[in-house]
């Protein structure tokens, strides 16, 4: 639960502003939508493979 004080004489436009910038940094929306459907161990474990290589053969095409 994200608490945001707001002080005597606070905008509520200032206050909004803080709220979402909170919200953002604990990436509360993030672990919802991953929570949505259930990826297989496997199939995460591939993604990340496929991603480390697609990464490596940028950074090998780089140093030719």
């Amino acid at each position: 639960m994200l608490i945001i004080p707001v002080k005597d004489g606070e905008n509520i436009e200032r206050a909004l502003k803080r709220f979402k910038r909170k919200f953002d940094r604990t990436k509360t929306m993030r672990h919802l939508r991953d929570r949505q459907t259930f990826t297989k161990p496997s199939v995460a474990k591939r993604a990340q493979v496929q991603k480390a290589q697609y990464i490596q053969r940028l950074r090998d095409q780089d140093n030719i």
